[in-house]
């Protein structure tokens, strides 16, 4: 079998009044999925759960994004989460609470014969 690409979907997730880098990676990652009703896989006689998900975040901050929150987004397959400075954080005008904005990328794949 060979892992074949077979959908990618693109997000954007912020959080406005906290940045926190989790939560926009979170958002950013529903964003992506939301936007798709990915039938694919039973269309070719695979469940869902067959579906190998590699989410990539682009976030300011990534080593403080909780991976395994980012993982419990997916409603179904198997995922990996890898995540890379990017994104955006606008302070705000007092110096306190800015916004953070993450973007998701999530590859879709399957085993083919």
């Amino acid at each position: 079998m060979t892992k074949k690409r077979m959908v990618l979907e693109i997000g954007m997730g912020t959080d406005i009044r906290g940045c926190d880098p989790t939560k926009a990676a979170c958002r950013a990652l529903s964003d992506a999925l939301r936007h798709n009703c990915l039938m694919i896989a039973r269309a070719l006689g695979q469940s869902p759960e067959a579906m190998i998900v590699d989410v990539h975040i682009g976030v300011p901050r990534p080593e403080l994004v909780d991976k395994g929150q980012v993982l419990a987004v997916l409603p179904y397959g198997k995922g990996s989460v890898t995540v890379v400075e990017g994104g955006l954080e606008i302070p705000d005008d007092r110096g306190g609470d800015g916004t953070l904005i993450a973007n998701a990328c999530a590859v879709v794949s399957l085993e083919i014969t």
